[in-house]
């Protein structure tokens, strides 16, 4: 499961990774939860940003409380369930983050948050799936969720799921919209290679989503 995560990079920066100018009221987050608005990178019309509800709301919803339980896709079903095969034919985006939390839990049953991020602390982009919502009062919602797979030998020991993270060289392949067969996808849904990741033990600070400052992502002292 991936359910909370952090951009926290200059516009510049993203700028410059991404090649799209970053929308007009960005700012650093440090904790981002489900429901919350995420910037993503979709390629309708050329890349551009927009932002997106973390949770997904397939088009065919009646109540859109299911996007509380739709903030994660497995990559092993995306092609079968029924609220993500139009999608990951159709509406494919990067979600993007430059961290991610996960918690382990211990033989007490504790639960110890760590905080992941690539080695060079750039901003990457997260698989992601997108949908449009007509509410019942006339109002569109785009909508939202990260795909998850296997963890890589780094995160086995935290947790069983890891978001996939899209290497550089796959973003064209994720976003490609010619691009539709399982096969062909395949290439992007796997672990990320471990030796470019980090991880380290942050505080509790980060379980309370209402917590979104810098201290969040700070390593606690040994």
């Amino acid at each position: 499961m991936c359910g909370r995560f952090s951009l926290t990079g200059s516009e510049r920066a993203l700028e410059t990774e991404f090649g799209a100018a970053v929308p007009a009221g960005y700012r650093p987050r440090y904790n981002i939860a489900p429901t919350q608005g995420v910037l993503a990178l979709l390629p309708e019309g050329g890349r551009h940003w927009e932002i997106l509800r973390w949770g997904l709301i397939p088009s065919w919803a009646k109540d859109p409380e299911i996007g509380t339980k739709l903030i994660n896709a497995r990559a092993e079903t995306l092609f079968e369930k029924p609220s993500f095969r139009a999608a990951v034919k159709q509406r494919r985006c990067l979600v993007i983050a430059d961290g991610f939390y996960e918690w382990r839990k211990t033989e007490e049953g504790r639960k110890i948050p760590f905080y992941i991020r690539l080695k060079s602390q750039k901003p990457f982009g997260l698989a992601g799936l997108w949908e449009s919502w007509k509410s019942p009062g006339g109002e569109m919602v785009k909508t939202c969720t990260i795909v998850t797979t296997e963890p890589n030998e780094l995160l086995k020991p935290i947790h069983s799921r890891m978001p996939v993270m899209v290497p550089k060289d796959t973003e064209p392949l994720w976003l490609e919209a010619r691009v539709r067969s399982k096969a062909e996808l395949e290439r992007v849904l796997q672990p990320y290679p471990a030796a470019e990741m980090e991880l380290f033990e942050v505080a509790p600070l980060v379980n309370s989503p209402a917590n979104d400052r810098p201290e969040c992502v700070q390593p606690v002292k040994p």
